[in-house]
C-alpha cells in the first residue's frame, strides 16, 4: 500500500464527490465560465468510481460506500455510450442522470464522512 498515493487519491475522490453532491446552483457557480464538456465529466466520474473501488479494497474507504459508487457507475454506464457534444453546465438541470448521481454522491459522502455537505473544492484544483 502506498499511503501517500492513497491519501492523495482519497482526497481527490472526496473533492470530486463533493462537487457531484452539491446543489445544481452551487455546481454552476463552481463551473463559472469554464466550458467543461459532459463527455469529459462522465469519463472522470467513471474513473472516480474505479479509483474508489481500489481505495476501499486497500482499506482506505468505507466498504459501505461501494454500493453508492457502483450505482453511480452503473447509472452513468449507459449514459456514457451516448454522444456528448454539450457542456456539463447545460446538462446539469436538464438530464435526470445528474440528479441521480447527486443523490448517490451525497449518500456516499454521508457514509464516508458523516455529512454530505462539504466545502466545494477550489475551481482550479
Amino acid at each position: 500500500m502506498n499511503d501517500l498515493g492513497d491519501a492523495h487519491l482519497r482526497s481527490w475522490a472526496l473533492r470530486f464527490l463533493t462537487l457531484l453532491a452539491a446543489d445544481p446552483g452551487d455546481q454552476l457557480a463552481w463551473l463559472g465560465e469554464q466550458a467543461v464538456g459532459t463527455g469529459s465529466v462522465v469519463d472522470e466520474v467513471l474513473l472516480l468510481c474505479r479509483t474508489w473501488e481500489g481505495l476501499v479494497e486497500r482499506g482506505v474507504g468505507e466498504q459501505a460506500t461501494l454500493r453508492d459508487t457502483r450505482a453511480i457507475g452503473r447509472r452513468l454506464g449507459d449514459y456514457a455510450d451516448a454522444p456528448h457534444t454539450g457542456l456539463w453546465a447545460d446538462e446539469l438541470a436538464a438530464e435526470p442522470v445528474w440528479g441521480d448521481v447527486r443523490s448517490l454522491a451525497r449518500q456516499c459522502l454521508l457514509t464516508e464522512l458523516g455529512d454530505w455537505r462539504q466545502p466545494l473544492p477550489r475551481a482550479d484544483s
